[in-house]
């Protein structure tokens, strides 16, 4: 017989029961607890980079900026002259006398052919060779600068709005086919540097290598364009001419250099340069070249003279040494003894055309002066206004110490003889003397009653001066840009859609031929309400913008 002691020991826990005994917890072991990281303090994934990183270049005649959207400054510039397109293992620039060696010279060599990308005149332009410079200074971006793949990367072009067809179509074969971008948007360089400059509006005067373009932006859109054969290669040769001057003795019967040359100080220039003449005479362009930022005098000066038509002026010798000491690399290697104001003479001559009547030059050979005032003349008042005082002076001609004041300075004695009348020369003269002879017409007295003055009237217009924010207009002014490629990248981190768009798979198919126009894009937008099928037929369309 059982006791009640045994009966109660044998009767099974209800905590211990099997069926619940699973859902009792674990006891407490000592391990690591698992962290959870926040999303803005880890590194983002492999395909979030791919997706975000967009790629902007900016495409010159002799230079390629590539870097990051949203960074100040790109990563790398790269050239395309010949000691940038050589071979793997070819280390001649390292011998010990390789600059002093003859090379060999050709017989039509043209100024600075080798350290250009292309050429606007496409007669004789290797487009097969522009294509393989392209695609070399590329793949060095991506593998020694950017440090990334080339897929699926997003790409913002900076082009000049002035490209050829061709060499369109050669730089975006190029990037499509070897690098496999996805997409191409392709900016203008004037609306890059005016989005630089933090305007909507201006006059972008872009002193580039082969010629300076001069174009009129409103709203972000280019309405006029002119350009001039007046550029950095121009000023370039003038320097060699220069420093061939002072760097050959005197001939018999001469007192010294200044006799050499002929009237207008030009040179017959039948010398047989070569790169290394080229980079010795760009380099003391970069470093001494200047430009009076007023010329001598310019208050004894009568308003009725052409201030492109004035002789070279020469800064006070107080404030200029008499000569500057250049060492010339080239042999025979010597010291070259220029006077200081003879620096000045390549830009002054080359750019502003100082001591050359206006009247027998070309019309792709104005002066900048002249240029940018026919670009303002052919504006309408409104926009003129607002152009006016935003003048944009961008390019690698724009260093040049004292050229941004002299031009702005030119700018304002033209605007003061002339005016605004397109009609100028001695009938204009003649006409506007007569004008001011007439005498004034005298209207009927009721004409010239004083109005009752509206009290509400007067009152909106006092809240709306409250509002109303003042635009500078009117007045010559200048103002500085970050530079095109800052541009392009201001307007890649916005992440907007651009008006020039091109799909791998579409320029692939058709080309450029498979652009459409402006006209039939907004036709094809909308007809977009009328069915899935017609949005889905124009879902890849495309248009060329200002490149067309």
């Amino acid at each position: 017989m059982t006791t009640a002691a045994g009966y109660f020991d044998r009767k099974p826990n209800a905590g211990l029961r099997p069926g619940l005994a699973h859902l009792q917890a674990d006891p407490p072991s000592p391990h690591t607890p698992q962290r959870t990281f926040s999303s803005t303090l880890s590194s983002p994934s492999l395909s979030y980079r791919a997706e975000e990183e967009i790629l902007v270049f900016e495409l010159g005649a002799r230079h390629l900026c590539v870097g990051f959207a949203g960074e100040n400054y790109p990563r790398c510039r790269l050239g395309f002259g010949p000691e940038d397109s050589r071979r793997v293992g070819d280390y001649r620039p390292y011998y010990p006398e390789y600059r002093d060696r003859p090379r060999k010279r050709k017989r039509d060599y043209r100024w600075g052919e080798d350290q250009e990308l292309w050429r606007m005149d496409l007669r004789g332009v290797d487009l097969g060779l522009v294509e393989d410079k392209i695609e070399r200074a590329v793949r060095e971006a991506f593998t020694k600068y950017l440090l990334l793949d080339s897929k699926n990367k997003r790409l913002v072009l900076v082009l000049p709005s002035l490209l050829p067809h061709l060499l369109l179509s050669s730089v975006l074969t190029t990037i499509f086919v070897n690098f496999q971008t996805p997409s191409i948007t392709l900016f203008a360089s004037p609306t890059a540097n005016v989005v630089a400059a933090g305007c909507r509006a201006g006059l972008v005067i872009d002193i580039g290598w082969d010629e300076t373009v001069i174009t009129a932006v409103y709203d972000f859109r280019e309405i006029q364009v002119l350009r001039t054969a007046r550029a950095m290669k121009l000023v370039t040769k003038r320097m060699a001419e220069l420093l061939k001057e002072f760097g050959d003795p005197p001939a018999a019967g001469t007192d010294g250099p200044e006799s050499s040359g002929n009237q207008e100080g030009r040179l017959p220039f039948q010398l047989s340069f070569d790169s290394r003449y080229f980079e010795f005479a760009e380099e003391v362009t970069m470093r001494t070249a200047w430009c009076l930022m007023e010329p001598e005098g310019a208050g004894e000066q009568s308003p009725d003279k052409n201030p492109a038509e004035k002789a070279p002026s020469q800064p006070p010798e107080t404030k200029a040494p008499d000569t500057t000491s250049i060492p010339s690399p080239l042999p025979p290697r010597r010291t070259l003894q220029i006077p200081f104001t003879k620096l000045a003479d390549p830009v002054e001559k080359g750019l502003l055309a100082l001591g050359t009547n206006i009247h027998n030059l070309d019309h792709e050979e104005q002066p900048l002066p002249q240029l940018m005032y026919n670009t303002l003349l052919a504006l309408p008042p409104d926009v003129r206004a607002v152009c006016m005082s935003r003048l944009i002076i961008t390019g690698g001609g724009s260093n040049i110490a004292g050229l941004k004041s002299r031009l702005l300075y030119e700018l304002t004695s033209l605007i003061e003889k002339r005016g605004w009348n397109p009609v100028h020369g001695r009938v204009a003269r003649k006409a506007a003397q007569n004008l001011k002879l007439d005498k004034p017409i005298v209207g009927p007295a009721t004409m010239f009653e004083p109005q009752v003055e509206d009290e509400i009237t007067q009152k909106l217009e006092k809240e709306k001066s409250k509002r109303a924010t003042v635009e500078v207009g009117g007045e010559v002014r200048g103002v500085e840009t970050l530079g095109a490629w800052a541009g392009g990248s201001l307007v890649a981190s916005l992440k907007i859609k651009g008006v020039v768009e091109i799909e791998r798979d579409t320029f692939l198919a058709n080309g450029l031929a498979g652009a459409k126009r402006e006209s039939e894009m907004v036709a094809a937008t909308q007809r977009m309400s009328l069915g899935a099928r017609t949005a889905l037929g124009e879902k890849n369309a495309w248009t060329l913008g200002n490149w067309a």
